[in-house]
């Protein structure tokens, strides 16, 4: 289904039903969304327990990208 056809049947719901939809999308990106933070804290545990970056303040990082 291309998404202007999924508009035009959105449009065919009753508003309530419109607004669930809503709220179901909404939650779906939420949890999408603290899946992939999750998975980034993965990553950077690991490549901190690797040795391939090390704990830094925010001056430091500043630091870092402006020289």
């Amino acid at each position: 289904m291309r998404f202007a056809e999924l508009l035009d049947a959105v449009d065919e719901l009753p508003v309530e039903e419109q607004a669930e939809l809503v709220e179901i999308v909404r939650r779906r990106l939420i949890e999408h969304r603290r899946d992939e933070l999750a998975q980034e804290i993965q990553e950077a545990r690991h490549d901190l327990q690797a040795g391939r970056c090390r704990p830094a303040t925010p001056d430091e990082i500043l630091r870092d990208i402006l020289s």
